[in-house]
């Protein structure tokens, strides 16, 4: 048989680098016994995944890494968030389930079928949600380990008019939109993010999407783990829905940046 390529992937950083980037949902790749499971037919599909990835946002992720004075580590996901969703708890705490999208998602942004009634959604997430889950946990394992904390930058993107799928799509939709834990993100990270962002536009907070990702072992446990969900508003440095990248990118390269140097310095504020 033919190896299952990793559907993850730890890029190496600085080995004095606290900080992981984690790109979750930029790819379009669905593996064959994934796509065997969804009802929509190939061009259905093309156009669910222009609304449902974070285009761009592993390249920008890159780039902002390339960039940086002291490299950071980078955790990437190499399939679609239609293959699972590594970011969604993958039981019944998970409030996407209302809408068909918890680990595995049954419904489309537009609530329309994505998968059968009664798809049993555990070879998915034996397969591949829980490795990945693994794989995250050893990644901020070992940050800890080398630096004495880890700093998990997640990066997204969301669409500039909200999507039928949205619970909380009402609220304001700014440039970037920062996502938070009580727990997990310190006032001095969240202050950092705030004036790095600063010129790509209006920063919000936890709207429209909220929250951030740790991985479960130290979830609430763990001070020295913190985190920040770093949403970019598409309409800044792309076409809508999945089309090419603008001049915008450039802002928001350096913005992350700017982040990561202020996280990575040694005389960075207390609690980033």
């Amino acid at each position: 048989m033919t190896a299952t390529p990793p559907s993850c992937e730890l890029l190496a950083g600085d080995p004095d680098s606290p900080v992981i980037l984690h790109v979750p949902h930029s790819s379009r790749e669905i593996p064959a016994d994934a796509r065997s499971g969804i009802v929509l037919d190939d061009a259905g599909l093309e156009r669910e995944l222009d609304h449902i990835t974070d285009s761009h946002t592993a390249a920008i992720a890159e780039a902002a890494a390339l960039a940086a004075g002291v490299t950071p580590w980078r955790f990437v996901n190499g399939l679609s968030r239609l293959v699972v969703d590594p970011e969604r708890f993958p039981d019944e705490r998970e409030e996407m389930l209302a809408v068909g999208m918890g680990a595995v998602y049954t419904r489309t942004t537009h609530r329309d079928v994505l998968r059968p009634d009664g798809f049993d959604p555990e070879p998915l997430v034996e397969r591949y949600f829980r490795p990945y889950a693994r794989a995250m946990t050893q990644a901020v394992a070992g940050r800890l380990a080398a630096t004495g904390r880890a700093v998990i930058i997640d990066v997204h993107s969301y669409p500039s008019a909200p999507l039928p799928y949205e619970l909380h799509g009402d609220g304001p939709r700014p440039e970037v939109c920062l996502g938070t834990d009580p727990f997990h993100t310190p006032a001095a990270l969240l202050d950092a993010a705030r004036e790095a962002f600063a010129p790509c536009g209006e920063t919000g907070l936890d709207s429209p999407f909220a929250g951030t990702y740790v991985p479960l072992e130290f979830y609430g446990e763990r001070a020295e783990v913190s985190a920040l969900m770093v949403e970019i508003r598409r309409d800044t440095y792309m076409t809508e829905p999945g089309g090419p990248t603008t001049q915008g990118l450039h802002d928001l390269t350096s913005a992350l940046t700017t982040l990561i140097e202020t996280i990575s310095s040694k005389n960075s504020p207390s609690g980033v």
